[in-house]
């Protein structure tokens, strides 16, 4: 058993932090499996954050080689984490793998779906990603909206402008309001932050939120 697995068994987050940190500033290829089974266990967000920083200081050919099985595996983390790190990395390959994630019932999973599809397909596939990412406007909490209106902010005004302008005139009211804060974002990105804060105080005015439910 190596340093690294006894590490990542340790029941303390920090311990299993500096450990995946120590392994991303010193990148080994003897690492690799250990690193990518962890994140498919690893409760802590931040370490699993770390775990893909890790993951991306390894070469970039033998990560996507590593993650693709895991976008088959029955456990969402597993899906969710491996749609992350190659989100991370960008490769436009990897497409194909992803596309068949869109539909994943786990939400978690679709959201990294979403992120990851908005930043790798090929443009000549945008514009029916952008179709199939607007069958999801409206629907959801708040991050889960806001997850879905940044990926469709990232495939570009000129590509999503005529989904959103058929969105518009949903006789769904939600779906509508989500088309505005789309709107909001394209005009300005940095619009996400109080975006979140408006939809939250929202949330807590229709007694939505877990604390408004007692």
């Amino acid at each position: 058993m190596s340093a690294l697995t006894t590490a990542l068994a340790d029941p303390r987050s920090s311990v299993r932090l500096r450990a995946v940190m120590d392994a991303g500033t010193h990148p080994d290829a003897a690492d690799l499996d250990v690193l990518v089974e962890q994140c498919a266990v690893e409760p802590d967000f931040f370490v699993r954050d770390m775990l893909t920083w890790a993951l991306i200081r390894q070469p970039a050919d033998e990560v996507v080689r590593r993650m693709l099985p895991e976008l088959d595996r029955p456990v969402p983390q597993a899906r969710s984490q491996a749609l992350h790190t190659l989100s991370k990395i960008g490769d436009p390959s990897v497409w194909p793998s992803v596309r068949p994630l869109l539909r994943d019932p786990d939400v978690e999973v679709l959201r990294a779906a979403w992120r990851t599809a908005a930043a790798i397909v090929p443009d000549a596939e945008s514009g029916a990603l952008a179709r199939t990412l607007a069958t999801h406007l409206g629907q959801g909490d708040r991050e889960t909206r806001l997850s879905l209106s940044r990926a469709i902010v990232a495939l570009g005004a000129d590509t999503v402008r005529p989904v959103l302008d058929d969105a518009a005139g949903s006789s769904d009211a939600e779906v509508r309001a989500h088309v505005a804060e789309i709107d909001r974002l394209l005009q300005d990105p940095d619009a996400a932050s109080a975006l979140a804060v408006e939809r939250a105080r929202r949330e807590v005015a229709l007694g939505r939120t877990r604390s408004a439910k007692g």
